[in-house]
């Protein structure tokens, strides 16, 4: 290994040390509460290194909505292969898992999604927009949507996505049974869009 590798390798661990620092510190408040020094001192850093990861605490909160929604559309990817009502509960587990897996980072994304720093709310809003959009694509692609516009393809897709982030708020807030409400109520909001979508007749839109 070289030297120039061994000094890559150890500049990506620091950098994976600040925003796993900056995820903890999140737990209880938003990124613009959050100051460089305290982020910098739990990756065990000088705040002027600091800078050599990130341009500011702007460009580190964009780049932990970039890893969320890594995890988030790796999820909805599983969600969408072929949408059918008996596939619901099953997307749903998937969410489930990913959730309770990765609390810090949804908590970050939920909570940042509709928060004061502009370019980490952009950044959210852009990346639901990519992923209505994959799932526009895909829903395309099905025979039994063949001929729909893509506006209302768009459509059926906001509203699915809607539905997953809605589930993803409401889990971050309960536990035990709770949990299971949650998920029962996602499985029927599903349902219901999926089987709408069988008997939507687009040109009479």
């Amino acid at each position: 290994m070289t030297a120039t590798e061994s000094r890559a390798e150890r500049k990506e661990r620091t950098r994976a040390a600040l925003l796993d620092g900056a995820l903890d510190l999140l737990a209880d408040r938003s990124l613009s509460a959050l100051s460089l020094r305290e982020v910098a001192r739990s990756a065990g850093i000088v705040p002027t290194a600091f800078y050599r990861h990130f341009a500011s605490m702007d460009e580190l909160g964009v780049a932990l909505v970039e890893d969320g929604m890594r995890m988030l559309r790796r999820m909805l990817r599983e969600a969408r292969r072929d949408p059918a009502p008996r596939d619901a509960r099953a997307s749903l587990d998937i969410l489930v898992r990913q959730v309770r897996a990765n609390e810090g980072q949804f908590r970050f994304l939920s909570r940042e999604r509709y928060g004061g720093v502009t370019e980490v709310r952009q950044a959210i809003a852009s990346e639901l927009r990519l992923f209505s959009s994959e799932l526009s694509t895909d829903l395309g692609r099905n025979p039994a949507l063949a001929g729909w516009p893509r506006s209302d393809l768009d459509m059926a897709a906001d509203l699915i996505v809607s539905v997953m982030m809605t589930t993803v708020i409401d889990l971050l807030e309960v536990t035990g049974t709770g949990e299971d409400a949650v998920v029962d109520r996602a499985e029927r909001q599903l349902r219901l869009i999926i089987i709408g979508m069988g008997g939507w007749r687009p040109a009479a839109s």
